[in-house]
């Protein structure tokens, strides 16, 4: 009997053993081919986990506090079964902030429409986030992840943001900018990131609408977004993001569709942006954040986007001391009528270093562009110009640049490359890239070495 009993307990050990060792949610991968070493991108399958409905928990339409406390209830729960799939039923349902957690997938049905409240109030307490490449505590995201692994937000419904209160932060007053002035300055000092805390009166340092921070295996799918108060989907620190079938439409200031910063391995597919700045902007922190962080955006794929509205189909900077590489983009395209400045404008300035290498763009077409195909500045400033001195100078290298068939009905140039005269950027390859048009110069070229074009 004992040897029987003792038998059935190391079974017992054995299997729970074999069980924690089995990953909670399937893990897929996609291989991505690409000119460059990319390995294979992971995200969550969910196709096997238990639902969590909100209205289990408490949910009802017009209760904003309800409808907070359920969504969250039901994420702990989906979170404490190693897996679970929280479903925004059909309707419209007014929240705060959603906090996500491993293992939880985001579902909205369709119909769905998820309103997030423009109350400040609804995003506090401060979390650790960032705001323009510079890592601080300020309001909460509208959906945040901090250091999730197997998250995801799907389905065929709409996350939206009410915009009242939100439109009248989008000027930059003279108390905002002091603001932004102390959190640079603090950055420069390398103060610890909890003294940096901008939640007061003066700041307005409006939060992103989602933000997956220190997350690994993500997924973004198939759901309409409309409106942010910043930053739209903001991919930060994360590794294995798979970003696709979205709609996005967000038209205020600083509203770029995606920003991946400081994030490794990511996927952009068969999206529709509209957006009131660019579409796509790669970053990588701002002066000594990159430096500190030491993590470069690496091994971004775009593919099969199509973009109505925005800046430039795809940005790179300007906040990049970190480092981007190993980007490409291929099979896009820019509506016709679209406002565009660019397609690919690569950006930076004497305080940034970092560097860019090695970025691919193929198969792209676009109408009439108010500026070019192709930009290179090393001397994009913005408002920092003059509000803070450079603390340090650390020029950025840029070099292999390659465009394959990018065609445009009428531009002012097809490249125009503003290179460092101490550093000048370094092998930039046009081959069949055109316009019908050009109001003004094919080339405007400074310090530049190794520019090569075939018709």
């Amino acid at each position: 009997m004992r040897k029987r009993f003792f038998f059935l307990i190391l079974i017992a050990v054995v299997a729970l053993s074999f069980s924690s060792k089995i990953d909670p949610v399937k893990i897929n991968e996609i291989k991505v081919v690409t000119p460059f070493m990319m390995p294979a991108v992971k995200f969550p399958d969910f196709g096997d986990s238990k639902k969590f409905s909100i209205v289990d928990f408490g949910a009802v339409k017009g209760d904003k506090l309800k409808i907070s406390k359920a969504i969250a209830a039901a994420i702990n729960q989906a979170n404490k079964a190693n897996g679970g799939i929280v479903i925004i039923p059909e309707g419209e349902w007014l929240t705060g902030k959603i906090h996500l957690k491993s293992n939880v997938n985001l579902h909205l049905n369709k119909g769905a429409i998820l309103l997030f409240s423009d109350d400040p109030n609804d995003y506090l307490p401060a979390v650790h986030s960032s705001w323009e490449g510079m890592e601080c505590y300020n309001y909460s995201p509208l959906i945040y992840a901090y250091q999730c692994k197997n998250v995801a937000i799907t389905g065929e419904g709409e996350l939206k943001a009410k915009m009242d209160l939100w439109k009248t932060w989008f000027s930059r007053p003279k108390a905002h900018m002091e603001s932004i002035k102390r959190l640079y300055n603090l950055a420069s000092a390398y103060s610890p990131v909890k003294e940096r805390q901008m939640v007061n009166d003066t700041a307005h340092l409006r939060p992103q609408f989602i933000q997956f921070n220190r997350c690994e295996n993500v997924l973004l799918e198939g759901v309409t977004i409309t409106n942010s108060p910043f930053w739209t989907i903001h991919p930060y620190l994360s590794k294995n993001v798979v970003i696709r079938k979205l709609k996005v439409y967000a038209h205020g200031h600083n509203n770029d569709g995606v920003d991946p910063e400081m994030s490794q391995n990511v996927l952009i597919e068969d999206c529709v942006f509209d957006q009131g700045d660019d579409a796509i902007a790669i970053k990588s922190g701002r002066n000594p954040e990159g430096w500190r962080l030491k993590t470069p955006s690496k091994n971004i794929v775009i593919r099969n986007c199509l973009v109505k509205n925005g800046h430039q189909l795809v940005a790179i900077g300007s906040e990049l001391s970190g480092g981007i590489e190993n980007v490409l983009i291929e099979n896009c395209e820019v509506k016709d009528g679209a406002k565009l400045n660019h397609l690919i404008f690569i950006k930076t300035n004497e305080r940034m270093g970092g560097f860019v290498k090695n970025i691919y763009a193929k198969n792209i077409k676009a109408g009439k562009i108010d500026l070019g195909i192709l930009g290179i500045e090393t001397n994009v400033l913005y408002q920092w110009k003059n509000l803070v001195p450079t603390v340090e100078v650390r020029l950025t290298p840029i070099e292999n640049v390659f465009l394959d068939q990018v065609t445009a009905k009428e531009v002012k140039f097809i490249s125009r490359i503003l290179g460092e005269k101490k550093l000048p950027v370094k092998n930039i390859s046009l081959k069949k890239v055109a316009a019908t048009s050009i109001t003004e110069s094919e080339s405007i070229h400074e310090n530049v070495t190794g520019f090569s074009s075939q018709k």
